[in-house]
């Protein structure tokens, strides 16, 4: 089982874009994901803080939203943060939910275009520019990262 979480503004679309441009990325993502089948989506962006998971599984196309499972904890409601991952909000909202759904041992990959979030170094960041998004640029690492792990 491969986990990857997933944020939205600054990946699927610019950072700080009009409404209109939400979700312009989209196609490359499902791209990605359709390349490696053996993936599975945990959402980690602030819009799962508002919005409920159907909902936001409503804005990917069919075959993409059913491999959504999940949204991470925020960050305030986590329990027993390890002292290494206290400044590093995202990352400790993706390790909580690695280990409460018994998947700490399995390969996981974060994209996200905030750097500071994780650790510094984080081999389990794919790190997208918040200016443009994931960009059909992006598509071949992405797959070739994801297929190595």
């Amino acid at each position: 089982m491969k986990t990857l979480f997933l944020d939205f503004d600054g990946v699927l679309h610019p950072e700080h874009c009009h409404e209109s441009r939400h979700f312009c990325c989209l196609s490359v993502f499902e791209q990605v994901l359709r390349s490696v089948p053996d993936w599975e989506v945990v959402i980690t962006s602030t819009w799962r803080l508002q919005i409920p998971l159907e909902s936001l599984r409503d804005r990917f196309s069919p075959d993409v939203a059913l491999r959504i499972i999940g949204v991470t904890t925020p960050f305030s409601h986590l329990q027993s943060v390890p002292d290494s991952l206290k400044a590093f909000e995202r990352e400790a909202e993706c390790s909580a939910w690695l280990r409460g759904n018994d998947r700490a041992v399995f390969p996981w990959l974060a994209i996200d275009d905030r750097s500071w979030l994780y650790r510094p170094f984080n081999r389990s960041l794919f790190l997208v520019d918040g200016k443009t998004g994931l960009t059909a640029a992006d598509t071949q690492a992405l797959i070739d990262r994801m297929s190595s792990l």
